[in-house]
């Protein structure tokens, strides 16, 4: 953005931004001067959400959930703009001023003040019987005999009406909620924060104790159901081990299993001992067969006796093990043994130096194994028939275990689920009694006028009247595409601007009597200062080329390019220049020196080759037909015809036609030397009129744009 245009547009209607405001705080402040004063009341209500102090934890934590906090305030702060606690307050607003006349809080409206005393007292039965009720305020109330809702909004008690003046909020950390209310009447601001409060405490109470309590009461007949199911559960696991004698299968099951392994471990040991007892009684007979055979007297008698007693004391072992290990056929046993012993000892003596008292020592221990042989077996049978009688039992205790199993597990669920409802009923109950309290920590009251806005509209208004001001105009500005000086304008073509010719008032104004002004007029002065600082830019570039052909187009017609090209050949003129105008704006008629003759056709030179020249100036006229250039002559001739031309004269200024007429000034600009635009002030440059720019600007020996029609307050911009 142009800024130092910016600011002379600003300048040029400096007296808007100056009158504008002023006009707008005179008015504001005769409107705000009596203004009524307004009282400010604030009331606080603790919620004891966040303070330690009031809090009883039950369970030891005391971390806080902010968000639940934060949702926690929210809810309370929306309940308090609920309708229906709104509507508690319009009543208690409409009452006070039904019931106490003289102390009204505001004048009674129009539609209260018609109202005679019976009426107004009728309406204060309807209020105070709504008010009981708890019945919300809507349209709806004005289908009765009066207009309730109609009623308390002509005074401004309605909700929409008080939401306008009425704060809630939570400051920031606090535990407080606060509430606010502005009203020109002090003690109206106090009773709204006060009354709502307490209305919405009073609620509020109600409604947590009333959830609470309905709770409370399907909890408890839930716990009733629960607690009925556990019973149930329970009694039944004791009728199943009542009906079949089971105190405790785990243990019973347990013992039984563990006296089985016990007497699987004593027949696997008496096993072991039989296999290794006959094994040792297979060593032995393989010794005895090897020694000599020794029959004698008395050791063969004894030999025979022991092997008597031997077979007494097997068929005693027998006796004993199947006679379920009575005493009688023990004490046999043992006194069997006692007279083999007898007997092997006196057979040890009686042949100490015997050679065969070897062979009786085997013997002796092939007795002593077979009998322990003979005791384990007997064993075995015992434990046999003791294992089968304790898996027996076993046995009979599996199909209890998955029936006990079933029971069992049917009661310990209906025991969590009571469990878990006991403890939610305790957490409840716990809750209703350690449940928030609201309270109002600090009612409002009355107070002082709050300092007059006065000045703050009358401010605001000359802030925002100026804001207002300046953005349009600058809106304006950003959105003017016009070029009005030569910097936009080089901006805009993106080329050089030779130079600017300033905007003169008379339209019928010949270039003679610009150049003889004998009366100061500024205008005219500008005008030839810039014309002549134009021809010097033109000159420099015939003296640099060694050019003499000018062409003078446009971007569109009546751009004043004629003009322009009568005014640059009179100015060649008065450096003493043999000057040729083909076309341009011509005034007079004569042929005196130094001005524009209109005697000759340039379609007639190109025939006859002809020209008659003037002191100075010649003027040949182009066909104002429109006829092609190249249709009356091909282009070969016409440089010919051009070279005539340039001999005779040592300035040849062309007027062709606007870049518009594209076709006519292309074909003008194929025998021109040098080229420049003239672009009008106050114009804008479209789409389509870049093409042309562009074009122009990419044309051999274009010297560049002349702004023409320029204000004199924007030429040095």
């Amino acid at each position: 953005m142009n800024i130092k245009a910016f600011l002379g547009l600003l300048n040029k209607y400096k007296w808007i931004l100056i009158i504008v405001p002023v006009v707008a705080i005179a008015i504001t402040f005769f409107l705000v001067k009596n203004l009524p004063k307004e009282y400010y009341s604030e009331a606080q209500i603790a919620t004891g959400i966040i303070d330690l102090s009031k809090r009883v934890v039950v369970d030891g934590n005391q971390s806080m959930d902010y968000f639940k906090i934060t949702q926690q305030f929210s809810n309370i702060i929306e309940r308090m703009k609920m309708r229906r606690i709104m509507s508690r307050l319009s009543y208690r607003l409409i009452l006070h001023d039904l019931e106490d006349p003289k102390n009204s809080f505001k004048r009674y409206s129009k539609e209260l003040d018609s109202l005679n005393a019976r009426q107004r007292t009728e309406l204060i039965s309807l209020y105070n019987d709504k008010l009981q009720k708890g019945e919300v305020l809507s349209i709806a109330d004005n289908k009765g005999k009066y207009k309730l809702y109609d009623l308390v909004g002509s005074m401004e008690y309605g909700k929409d009406d008080l939401e306008r003046k009425l704060n809630i909020y939570r400051p920031d950390g606090s535990d407080f909620v606060n509430v606010s209310f502005t009203s020109h009447n002090a003690d109206l601001s106090a009773f709204v924060v006060n009354t709502l409060s307490t209305e919405f405490i009073n609620s509020y109470g109600r409604d947590v104790n009333t959830n609470q309590n309905s709770s409370i009461e399907l909890l408890d007949s839930l716990l009733r159901k629960k607690e009925f199911a556990m019973n149930q559960k329970n009694s039944a696991l004791k009728e199943f081990k009542m009906k079949n004698g089971v105190l405790n299968l785990d243990k019973q099951s347990e013992m039984v299993y563990s006296q089985i392994s016990q007497n699987e471990d004593r027949k696997a040991q008496a096993l072991r001992e039989i296999q290794s007892n006959r094994m040792a009684i297979a060593d032995i007979n393989v010794k005895l067969r090897g020694t000599d055979v020794f029959s004698g007297g008395t050791s063969t008698v004894d030999n025979k006796a022991i092997v008597n007693l031997k077979n007494q004391l097997k068929v005693a072992n027998d006796a004993y093990i199947d006679g379920g290990f009575k005493l009688v056929h023990k004490l046999r046993i043992d006194s069997l043994n006692r007279l083999i012993d007898r007997l092997s000892s006196r057979m040890s003596d009686d042949n100490v130096t015997n050679p065969q008292a070897s062979k009786q020592v085997l013997v002796q221990q092939k007795l002593n194994l077979e009998t322990a042989v003979s005791q384990a077996a007997g064993s075995i049978r015992s434990i046999d028939n003791e294992l089968a009688a304790l898996k027996a039992k076993y046995n009979s205790m599996v199909p209890f275990d998955a029936g006990i199993q079933n029971y069992e597990r049917e009661a310990e669920l209906a025991t969590k689920d009571y469990m878990t409802a006991l403890d939610t009923y305790n957490q409840n109950r716990t809750e209703q009694n350690i449940a928030l309290k609201l309270q109002v920590a600090q009612f409002g009251l009355p107070g002082s006028p709050l300092s007059s806005k006065s000045i703050l509209y009358v401010a605001l208004a000359g802030v925002s009247s100026f804001s207002f001001c300046f953005l349009g105009l600058m809106g304006i500005f950003l959105v003017d595409n016009t070029i009005v000086n030569s910097k936009q304008l080089q901006q805009a073509t993106n080329s050089r601007v030779l130079g600017s010719l300033n905007y003169m008032k008379n339209a019928d104004l010949s270039i003679r009597s610009i150049w003889k002004d004998q009366e100061h007029n500024p205008e005219f002065s500008v005008y030839k200062d810039l014309l002549r600082s134009l021809r010097f830019e033109i000159s420099s570039a015939f003296a640099k080329e060694n050019t003499k052909i000018l062409g003078i187009t446009s971007l569109k017609a009546n751009e004043g390019k004629s003009f322009i090209a009568s005014s640059l050949a009179y100015a060649f003129a008065m450096m003493g220049s043999k000057v040729l105008l083909i076309g341009g704006q011509v005034s007079v008629t004569n042929s005196n020196s130094k001005e524009l003759a209109l005697n000759q056709d340039f379609e007639t030179f190109l025939v006859k080759r002809e020209i008659q020249t003037e002191d100075l100036i010649t003027v040949m006229n182009k066909s104002s037909s429109g006829t092609s250039l190249l249709e009356m002559q091909n282009a070969v001739s016409l440089r010919s015809g051009f070279e005539v031309l340039r001999k005779e004269f040592d300035v040849i200024i062309i007027d062709i036609n606007s870049l518009s007429d594209i076709n006519l000034s292309k074909e003008w600009l194929l025998f021109t030397e040098n080229n420049i635009a003239v672009f009008e002030a106050g114009n804008t440059i479209t789409d389509q009129d870049k093409q042309l720019v562009d074009y122009i600007k990419d044309r051999p020996g274009f010297l560049g744009w002349v702004i023409n029609k320029v204000k004199l307050e924007n030429i040095k911009n």
